[in-house]
């Protein structure tokens, strides 16, 4: 690994989400420069909450402050494969936490979800996926991984990330950017998952990780020899100063890990 990834460390999760907003919007303006759009992938769990809770705050009124969000382009970092309205789905979370309450003002951001046609067949459901992402990335022959400008994504207490677990063959899946996992130890089965080489490659990935129950983990992972081989690890490992986690204070509670102090 380079330089190693930035741990940022507020006091509870709603100075973590005034913090987030920045550096959610730091990264919107520089997709908007790049390629006048904001690629993003998102995780489900407890991420879309806090995200909502960071983009839905009254804005300054600056550009800089202001979620353009019909220029997003959402991917879901993993998803199960069940009906989009079924309470297992990341769609379904994210909908209700976030995209339903974005005021029409602000514009309403397109969202990628997965072929419902395809739920019986977890390698096509991956498939489809994958052909949504080579449609928006270009052909998949003419570059070798999608670059999403921003991977926003959660740290399991296992220290899984998307739907890549420990141990798990996925982890060693190097051509494919959309995998299908049928054995997930985390219920439902059934997933698809956008592989480690296409997390690594994004532009920024931040890891949001609050509350006591994370920070045996994150110890794990920031602080230890074993918890390189975890796939929240093997992300820093492979993306380097490009990771930035955002944590409050109790998810770092006796992490020796040096915090950054401002982004």
């Amino acid at each position: 690994m380079g330089k190693a990834p930035n741990l940022f460390t507020y006091r509870d999760v709603d100075t973590v989400a005034q913090h987030l907003r920045v550096y959610v919007l730091q990264c919107q303006k520089a997709g908007l420069a790049r390629h006048d759009a904001f690629k993003v992938a998102v995780s489900g769990g407890s991420l879309p909450a806090t995200l909502a809770k960071a983009l839905l705050a009254p804005s300054n009124g600056s550009e800089d402050d202001t979620p353009q969000f019909n220029k997003w382009e959402i991917f879901f970092a993993d998803e199960r494969a069940v009906p989009l309205d079924h309470e297992d789905s990341n769609y379904r979370l994210v909908k209700e936490e976030l995209l339903d309450r974005i005021p029409e003002s602000m514009g309403k951001p397109t969202v990628r979800s997965i072929d419902i046609e395809s739920l019986d067949d977890t390698q096509k459901l991956a498939d489809r996926y994958q052909e949504l992402l080579m449609n928006s990335f270009a052909a998949k022959d003419s570059v070798k991984l999608p670059t999403f400008d921003l991977l926003l994504l959660g740290c399991g207490p296992d220290g899984h990330t998307c739907s890549l677990f420990p141990n798990h063959e996925l982890l060693r899946e190097t051509d494919a950017w959309v995998a299908a996992i049928e054995d997930s130890p985390k219920p439902p089965p059934r997933r698809i998952t956008l592989t480690l080489p296409v997390v690594t490659h994004g532009t920024k990935i931040a890891f949001v990780a609050t509350g006591s129950g994370k920070k045996d983990v994150l110890k794990a992972v920031l602080d230890s020899e074993e918890g390189r081989s975890l796939p929240c690890g093997l992300v820093n490992e492979g993306a380097g100063e490009k990771v930035s986690w955002f944590t409050d204070s109790s998810a770092v509670e006796g992490v020796a890990f040096p915090r950054r102090g401002s982004l």
